[in-house]
């Protein structure tokens, strides 16, 4: 086991290694650096064909392992609702760190940043009847090509609900998914190994896209973005974790160092959605919460897009010199929230929900999104590491509320004493939890510990 805890400590090593050399060649050779983005695209794509069967494998588990769907629905409800209170809090401190930085202040629109900021809001927009029409996959199976998080979470739940009431003679299906689910994680441990090559090509290009002329300039907002961001995770959901379930936030993030170094290095939090389902369970979450919890999450808990939003939008109202009123600022922002669903994982999906929110609005200012054209590659970054954490966070308080947890599993993951198996991303060992699998395959029918 030491020999493979080794082999895995040296491939994030490798990764850090080749995000500074990526930072080091962007600087040094823009041009070159920036013909080397399809090595980072070309690496978040192959983590993305992943997504699909692992949330598939990993809810038809779950929920058909549950007796009672009431238990499902409860997860989900508990959820979504948590998920819009926490939108909230998280639009509340962008506009309350927005009126008070004033950042946008001073700047100057170019006929070139007008351009941009035009670019960005083309075919931005999307109603709520396409949003809701479209998590609808056109046949059973396209949910799983097209690459649809909402899309697949739906052909799953009924899945595992049709498995649920065919009772033992759904048993077989069961057990074949659990060992297709082993199939799909040893893949993507075996994709893992590409980390350092897509690390290097996306942070490459990035500065070498950027230079370092439009951080100087735009520092005060994105500084400004970065320390929000930090304060809400660490304060917020800090205090919240602590209250509700009696786990320091230090210790989670600790436990999830790995993911967020892979988010940092692709700026995407997609990236790391398979590992997160891993490591939740590991931890003691049950398979149904964090089935439910972490797909859902990634549509509709976008705490750092929320903050992004709110900030972005008053920094162009301000340097537009069009400053917008309170009663513009709520409308406008909670607009944005329901036209942000699904941008959780796709990099510069919030620019152009940005740009789509203020055509809407306000279209005196789309031009005015020109202006971080320049620094949202670095912003997305903190959005991706804000919104991760945050659904990191709601797995283990859903679980908390619904009694879904082993508490005495969660602290002995955190101290270190069970170590993650970064070789094939699944236990083999029957934890105290009664969701997860037994050395067969088949999701274990006891229900887990109601503490």
């Amino acid at each position: 086991m030491a020999a493979r805890r080794d082999r895995t400590h040296y491939l994030y090593l490798a990764v850090i290694a080749a995000v500074v050399l990526g930072i080091a060649v962007g600087f040094a050779a823009p041009g070159v650096a920036v013909e080397l983005k399809p090595l980072g695209t070309g690496f978040v794509n192959l983590i993305k064909m992943m997504i699909s069967p692992i949330i598939f494998c990993t809810i038809v588990l779950g929920v058909g392992s549950v007796r009672k769907a009431a238990k499902v629905g409860a997860v989900g409800g508990l959820a979504l609702g948590y998920f819009m209170v926490m939108s909230t809090v998280a639009l509340a401190i962008g506009l309350l760190v927005g009126n008070l930085l004033e950042p946008g202040a001073g700047l100057r629109l170019t006929d070139e940043v007008a351009a941009a900021g035009e670019k960005q809001a083309s075919g931005a927009s999307e109603s709520t009847v396409d949003f809701l029409l479209g998590i609808i996959p056109k046949t059973l199976v396209s949910a799983f090509t097209a690459g649809e998080v909402l899309q697949t979470l739906l052909v799953a739940l009924l899945a595992g609900f049709a498995l649920q009431a065919m009772g033992r003679s759904g048993e077989p299906v069961l057990r074949g998914i659990g060992h297709i689910q082993r199939l799909v994680f040893r893949i993507l441990a075996m994709i893992m190994w590409a980390a350092p090559v897509g690390a290097f090509g996306a942070i490459a290009a990035v500065v070498g896209e950027t230079g370092l002329d439009a951080l100087k300039s735009l520092a005060v907002i994105m500084i400004g973005f970065y320390i929000t961001c930090a304060l809400f995770v660490f304060v917020v959901l800090g205090a919240l974790l602590r209250l509700v379930a009696g786990v320091n936030i230090l210790s989670l993030l600790k436990y999830l160092g790995r993911e967020f170094l892979l988010i940092l290095s692709t700026s995407s939090s997609e990236s790391a959605l398979p590992r997160l389902i891993a490591k939740m369970e590991h931890m003691g979450v049950s398979k149904p919460v964090v089935g439910i919890t972490v797909p859902t999450g990634y549509s509709f808990n976008l705490d750092g897009t929320a903050i992004y939003l709110t900030m972005a939008s008053l920094f162009v109202a301000e340097a537009m010199g069009n400053p917008l009123s309170l009663a513009e600022q709520i409308s406008l922002l909670v607009f944005m929230i329901i036209a942000s669903k699904g941008a959780a994982g796709v990099t510069g999906a919030g620019l152009a929900t940005l740009a789509g929110g203020l055509q809407s609005h306000r279209p005196e200012l789309v031009d005015g999104v020109g202006l971080i054209v320049g620094i949202d590659r670095f912003m997305s970054e903190a959005r991706a590491l804000t919104n991760f954490a945050g659904n990191a966070v709601a797995t283990v308080l859903v679980g908390t509320w619904t009694k879904e947890i082993d508490k005495a599993r969660v602290a002995e993951v955190l101290a270190g004493r069970v170590p993650f198996d970064e070789k094939t991303l699944v236990d083999d060992h029957a934890p105290a939890t009664g969701d997860a699998d037994d050395a067969d395959g088949l999701p274990d029918q006891r229900e887990p510990a109601k503490v």
